[in-house]
């Protein structure tokens, strides 16, 4: 089961981090070219707030079926000392959840907003610092070997 798990949740990545980025591009072009908000524009945001949720799950479910979960036991305090142990265990889910927390807000901020310029705004800023995260804490040396 974990291979599997682990596999989905590596290549849904992918989907989660192109569908990101084609919003976060879209809302920071419409935004910056003074541009309408449209009814794609909502898809493209709900959309990647739908795939981003998918990948938590499954991210929740590798977490604790990894055999890397375990480490809690084994190293106890010491796992903010092993810099992998710390970015399986504590990194990459803590930021990658405030991440997709973030796109959860700004999703539901932008549909409160009146105007298209605040619309977009409002999903440019919240989802471009979640796409950073992302970036950030991705185990870009597991991932891509």
């Amino acid at each position: 089961m974990y291979n599997i798990v682990k596999t989905l949740h590596s290549y849904w990545a992918y989907v989660v981090l192109l569908v990101l980025i084609l919003a976060t591009v879209n809302a920071l072009i419409k935004t910056f070219g003074d541009k309408e908000y449209e009814a794609k524009d909502f898809r493209k945001s709900l959309f990647t707030l739908i795939v981003s949720h998918i990948q938590l799950l499954i991210g929740l479910v590798l977490y604790f079926v990894s055999p890397r979960f375990e480490l809690w036991g084994e190293l106890g305090g010491k796992v903010m000392s092993n810099s992998l142990a710390r970015l399986y265990l504590v990194e990459h889910p803590l930021i990658n959840i405030i991440a997709v927390a973030l796109i959860t807000i700004g999703y539901s901020k932008h549909k409160k907003k009146l105007t298209s310029k605040a619309k977009l705004k409002t999903i440019a800023v919240f989802y471009t610092i979640a796409l950073a995260l992302f970036l950030s804490r991705i185990p870009w040396s597991s991932w891509m070997g």
